[in-house]
């Protein structure tokens, strides 16, 4: 809990060395991350966004604050050992200083696909979708910021071996187009 910014500074700290070690150019560097690892995405973006290229957050707890913040939803109270219990004074500045729905600022961000579910009963649809209409309002770079919604899903993406992989190919599509590998 009090340690959870470490996981966004050694994503960091993993990223940089890739492209320190020119194992990565910094201009073909994708992260992918779902669910509390969409948060991480969120939060590594927000730290720095001229780090990676390419981001695609799958179902993506982007809006900690608000969403622990209401002991009514079915995981909140559960979760408060390892988010913490925004009731709380220091541990609500905690989840703040990482937030990525309210550590979104006016500038440039990497391209990114955020993809969300519609029956998602851990991470609601509109938390994804409201973090994307704010960030549409703040970039200030011509980068895609795509959301998609499947309308079937739950937590885990589409079940079904074709519909998962047309889920995987629309990854691919994105970072082959990003990348311009796509023809």
């Amino acid at each position: 809990m009090k340690n959870k910014l470490n996981t966004f500074t050694d994503f960091i700290a993993a990223g940089e060395y890739l492209v320190a070690e020119k194992i990565a150019a910094r201009d073909r560097l994708a992260a992918e991350g779902g669910s509390a690892g969409g948060l991480l995405m969120g939060a590594v973006v927000n730290m720095r966004p001229d780090l990676f290229s390419a981001v695609i957050a799958h179902v993506p707890f982007v809006d900690v604050l608000n969403t622990m913040s209401d002991a009514t939803l079915p995981l909140t109270v559960g979760e408060y050992e390892e988010w913490g219990n925004p009731a709380t004074k220091d541990e609500y500045e905690y989840i703040k200083r990482y937030c990525p729905y309210t550590n979104l600022k006016k500038g440039a961000y990497p391209a990114m696909l955020v993809k969300t579910s519609f029956n998602d009963s851990q991470v609601f649809y509109h938390e994804p979708a409201k973090y994307v209409a704010r960030l549409r309002t703040l970039k200030t770079d011509g980068s895609p910021l795509l959301l998609k919604t499947n309308m079937a899903a739950g937590h885990g993406g589409a079940s079904g071996r074709y519909d998962f992989l047309h889920e995987i190919a629309l990854d691919e599509a994105f970072l082959l187009t990003r990348f311009g590998l796509a023809k």
